[in-house]
């Protein structure tokens, strides 16, 4: 079923905007294996759709930060091959906002990290991992802040992801569309 998300335009212009995304609610397997970590939390996600979309894939983003194995902490880029490598024209905007990103947070990959640090701790020291996304979750995903200016948010494209912010594999990618 649908989330009602709140998107709103970037500068007016129709191919730009951002998705207030909400974490996804833990499964009957959360207990299991300790997910749900992002239940509660909303983030901005910028997306930018390429003149080619639905042939090509949009550009996805997170704004605010998050910590995640698989999302730079600097640029916000997803590393998640289907929205670049594996993309279908018979993909949408709705897989991505309901199956793709809710699946990374679900279930991270830290053998193919963006964020190394986080990776790392992760697979290191589990427990102190989950604290950490937890806390990042209560400072910089609050359901309040969801539409408000983030400080230093670009709305132009003066900051495009470059080739060395990709994933650590070659079978996976980050979420930027070709130029």
């Amino acid at each position: 079923m649908m989330n009602d998300y709140v998107v709103e335009t970037i500068n007016d212009i129709l191919n730009e905007f951002i998705v207030g995304f909400h974490g996804p609610k833990e499964s009957m397997f959360s207990n299991l294996f300790n997910i749900g970590l992002y239940e509660g939390g909303v983030w901005k996600i910028r997306v930018e759709l390429p003149d080619a979309y639905p042939y090509k894939s949009p550009s996805i983003r997170f704004v605010n930060k998050i910590l995640h194995p698989n999302v730079d902490e600097t640029s916000g880029s997803v590393c998640l091959d289907v929205i670049n490598q594996s993309w279908s024209p018979m993909f949408d905007l709705l897989n991505i906002f309901e199956v793709f990103l809710p699946q990374l947070l679900l279930y991270p990959n830290p053998s193919h990290p963006l964020n190394r640090d986080a990776a790392s701790l992760m697979m290191k020291d589990r427990k102190q991992y989950d604290q950490k996304v937890k806390e990042f979750c209560e400072l910089y995903a609050k359901k309040e802040d969801i539409m408000k200016p983030t400080a230093g948010e670009e709305t132009d494209d003066d900051e495009d992801v470059t080739d060395e912010e990709t994933c650590s594999s070659d079978d996976e990618i980050d979420g930027r569309a070709d130029p």
